[in-house]
């Protein structure tokens, strides 16, 4: 029986142990997608204690900030919504989450949980109900006291290279520039465009937002389609400007539908008086603004990532009480495939298909969206059309493993930009390694099997360049 988590933690052979020690494990990170507040890496926020980083808690503004995978281990558990986003002492919160841990056998938490007590916090044994007051003590005293585990000590530890966070066009990206201008910190963060809120016509609040995205550029009110497009022009030139290099659509699926300049402008027109629009036209706006900022991201080298399939906010009672983003969320099983290819071949028409990442949370699309890579691609920069890593619910074992070998199979994992950590946890970094040991036990058993040569140079690129060299490359880091 193998001891759990030590050093060969999942690796099932020797060639894997040998991928993983002498050239994964010590790759820098390039975490490319992710939620952490760019105001906490410069203020280098030191955390209270463990509940704090894991549980989360309430913004002042009444929202809700913390792991919903976690909430969604304790409520699978049946603890009281109190002790998961509401106001119970912090350490009675911990230990309701140790008590529903120990349940979670083969779920990725279990792993990414007690790895991070392993890796930040040299805790050797598991996080349980009976082990929850040495770990509380453990932990908090090295958070309190510890300048490794400031926010900037868990970056720097991890040897994150490069950060890209996730922010709305309206953002003044205050901190990204106080960032930029503190020599002392040694890690790249940059900007990544959010644009959602643009583009949800059809959703409650457009309007009002608009607003707000002609205030910032200077004006009064957007008053026209080309006013709309000018301003995301604007604004995506100003991002570039503090060092974006990708951006990102979290739609619930990717709509194409042709129209005119004048038959969208006229659809913009009615929403903006306060009429309501049909999914026809609210497709047809999606659409146009969808090539238009394509276009805009090649233009400026940035790529584009597609996040889609998720169906958000399913339990209405619970999405009252606690907004969005709190784990009421669901796989989806829209099918825009034809979609997808059809606005890369409208970009592609004019040479203006921006680099592109696609992430569908049903891993059902895994072969769809693999066949869509090969028909996009060009020299610009091998893999240049990527099959995002295994996203949100895809982000354990068998997700993971999935989405490599139908990248495998159908187009060069070789040329695969990685992993991220799509997190508001400072902690996840260990998601990388995680996500190494899976890589490694893939390849080296493939190896093993005699399914590709025990060729040292080629394995060598294949495995750094996964980890770390071909991100750096695609994001022109």
């Amino acid at each position: 029986m193998k001891a759990f988590m030590d050093k060969d933690f999942m690796l099932q052979s020797p060639t894997a142990q040998h991928l993983y020690h002498d050239y994964a494990a010590d790759m820098p990170i390039c975490d490319y997608h992710c939620h952490i507040p760019p105001r906490e890496i410069y203020e280098n926020r030191r955390f209270e204690n463990i509940a704090q980083v894991w549980l989360g808690g309430r913004n002042p503004d009444g929202s809700y900030f913390g792991d919903h995978y976690k909430w969604r281990v304790m409520r699978s558990n049946g603890v009281p919504e109190e002790y998961i986003t509401g106001d119970k002492p912090d350490r009675e919160r911990f230990q309701k989450f140790a008590e529903a841990l120990p349940m979670a056998i083969g779920n990725p938490m279990y792993h990414w949980t007690n790895l991070e007590l392993h890796v930040f916090f040299g805790y050797d044994g598991v996080l349980n109900g009976d082990t929850a007051e040495e770990v509380w003590n453990l932990c908090n005293d090295k958070l309190q006291h510890d300048p490794k585990l400031t926010v900037r000590g868990l970056i720097e530890q991890s040897n994150v290279a490069f950060i890209g966070t996730t922010d709305d066009p309206i953002d003044d990206l205050y901190w990204h520039k106080k960032i930029k201008e503190d020599p002392t910190i040694k890690f790249t963060v940059a900007p990544s465009f959010r644009p959602d809120k643009a583009l949800n016509i059809s959703k409650p609040g457009f309007a009002e937002y608009m607003a707000k995205l002609a205030a910032v550029v200077g004006k009064e009110k957007l008053a026209c389609i080309d006013c709309v497009t000018d301003a995301l022009t604007k604004r995506i030139e100003f991002f570039a400007e503090m060092g974006c290099r990708a951006s990102d659509h979290g739609l619930d699926y990717i709509p194409y539908r042709e129209a005119s300049k004048d038959e969208v402008n006229a659809i913009y027109q009615k929403v903006m008086a306060g009429e309501t629009c049909t999914t026809e036209e609210a497709e047809k706006y999606q659409t146009y603004i969808l090539i238009h900022l394509g276009k805009q991201y090649h233009r400026l080298n940035i790529a584009m990532q597609i996040h889609y399939n998720c169906l958000r906010n399913v339990n209405r009672r619970q999405y009252a009480k606690f907004g969005p983003d709190t784990g009421f969320d669901m796989i989806n099983t829209a099918s825009c495939g034809g979609e997808i290819a059809a606005l890369l071949s409208a970009l592609d028409e004019t040479n203006e298909c921006p680099k592109t990442i696609i992430y569908s949370l049903n891993p059902a699309d895994n072969e769809q969206i693999g066949t869509i890579l090969g028909c996009f691609q060009s020299t610009e920069v091998p893999g240049k059309i990527q099959h995002g890593s295994a996203w949100w619910f895809n982000d354990q074992k068998i997700g993971m493993e999935n989405q490599m070998k139908s990248l495998a199979n159908l187009g060069l994992l070789g040329n695969f930009v990685g992993m991220l950590t799509d997190s508001r946890s400072f902690l996840s970094y260990t998601r990388h390694d995680y996500f190494r040991r899976i890589l490694c036990n893939l390849i080296g058993q493939w190896v093993e099997d005699g399914e590709y040569p025990d060729d040292e140079k080629a394995l060598e690129k294949i495995v750094k360049g996964i980890c770390f060299d071909n991100a750096k490359r695609y994001f022109a880091l």
